[in-house]
């Protein structure tokens, strides 16, 4: 089973659409980045997709690079700065899609949005 999860930093406070919109660029983005192969399996079995939080910008950057290590596909979101945060904040941070089982070793113990 494959899944993707969007870390997404808490401590912003962004409001639901900016949230939404910065999680849609991560998503496309570890799309872009994944193998084919694993890319037609996840659509296949429905795209999962977890939306989990972290506190800071320290910790979003400690669960990217743990991806990163095992050779997952990361998609780091920095913002334009048009609207709500100034430009290049980090806002989130998409990890997959990969294999559940991969993905839950990284980000399991990560709280839901």
């Amino acid at each position: 089973m494959y899944k993707q999860v969007i870390i997404v930093r808490n401590d912003l406070k962004l409001p639901k659409g900016k949230l939404a919109a910065q999680c849609a660029h991560a998503s496309v983005e570890g799309v872009l980045k994944a193998d084919k192969d694993v890319v037609s399996s996840w659509r296949r079995s429905g795209m999962m997709k977890i939306v989990v939080k972290v506190e800071s910008e320290s910790d979003l950057y400690k669960y990217a690079q743990l991806a990163k290590d095992k050779r997952l596909p990361v998609s780091i979101i920095t913002d334009a700065g048009k609207t709500v945060v100034a430009p290049g904040t980090t806002t989130c941070c998409g990890v997959g899609p990969a294999s559940e089982d991969e993905l839950d070793a990284i980000t399991g113990d990560l709280k839901l949005l």
